[in-house]
């Protein structure tokens, strides 16, 4: 299935989410509906936002506010909101980075102590036990999906269509593309932008748009993306440079070398991603 239907899909699931917890605030406690209201302008403005920047970093903390929102909700009402205390496996299967599975849990066995009053014993722990089990194949399901994710992303394109790929590419590419500079006398140079973990995406589609077929775009990590500018000479190059730099936000930090002064022996992503740049706002 095609991400943009992936997205569709998901986004109608957060605005269903959305009408049903909104529906769920008339006579409500006013913490409660204080609390359904920011979980409903929640689910709707991330329904909203899911676009071309869908695939998020884990390491954001975005996954402890689904995890806040639903411990609030149970500890405003438990009696009435007993039954969100299933939605804690939907939490656990957005991908996360240890600790914040481990607030995660941390929250989620406090909701389970918060209905403990509220249920009898037999029923308390037959939902802790389903819930534990539950919340485990969530984890490993997830755990699995990140792995498979991972091993794709160094092969394969991280957008289907667009010529954007994974930064273990760009090192692939460097030695062939050096080789191929070198016998047919092409410039070939290194573009690598910084910019901010929210404009990633964006800039990366703008960039994919801007260069040619046979140019990709490389993804180095949260913050840094990577080009190769193929040229007749340096003169065209630096126009080139300019039209992609024309593109960035002025808060963007680049850095361009010569893929011909380039030591590929020792070269890695963490090394491309550290290279000293400086501001487009400094160089206009």
């Amino acid at each position: 299935m095609q991400s943009k239907y992936k997205i569709s899909l998901l986004r109608a699931s957060l605005l269903a989410a959305a009408v049903a917890l909104a529906l769920w605030t008339p006579m409500a406690p006013p913490a409660a509906a204080l609390l359904l209201w920011l979980s409903v302008g929640w689910l709707f403005i991330t329904a909203l936002v899911l676009d071309f920047s869908h695939r998020r970093s884990p390491g954001l903390p975005w996954q402890m506010l689904a995890g806040t929102l639903l411990l609030g909700l149970i500890a405003a009402a438990p009696e009435r909101h007993a039954l969100l205390i299933w939605a804690w496996g939907a939490v656990f299967m957005l991908p996360q980075h240890r600790w914040a599975a481990i607030f995660n849990a941390c929250a989620a066995m406090l909701s389970c102590l918060l209905l403990a009053p509220v249920v009898s014993l037999p029923e308390w722990l037959l939902m802790v036990l389903s819930l534990a089990t539950l919340s485990v194949l969530a984890l490993s399901r997830t755990h699995q999906l990140i792995n498979m994710n991972g091993d794709i992303r160094q092969r394969l394109r991280l957008v289907p269509g667009a010529n954007l790929w994974a930064g273990e590419q760009l090192l692939r590419d460097l030695l062939r593309e050096q080789t191929r500079s070198e016998r047919e006398a092409i410039h070939a140079e290194v573009l690598v932008i910084q910019v901010k973990r929210h404009q990633l995406w964006p800039v990366a589609q703008q960039l994919c748009e801007l260069t040619y077929k046979f140019e990709n775009v490389y993804r180095l990590n949260g913050t840094t993306l990577a080009t190769l500018i193929l040229s007749r000479t340096s003169k065209e190059a630096a126009k080139r440079r300019e039209l992609l730099c024309a593109v960035l936000p002025d808060s963007a930090a680049i850095y361009h070398q010569p893929l011909m002064e380039i030591e590929l022996a020792s070269l890695s992503i963490e090394a491309l991603s550290r290279y000293p740049k400086h501001r487009l706002s400094e160089a206009a």
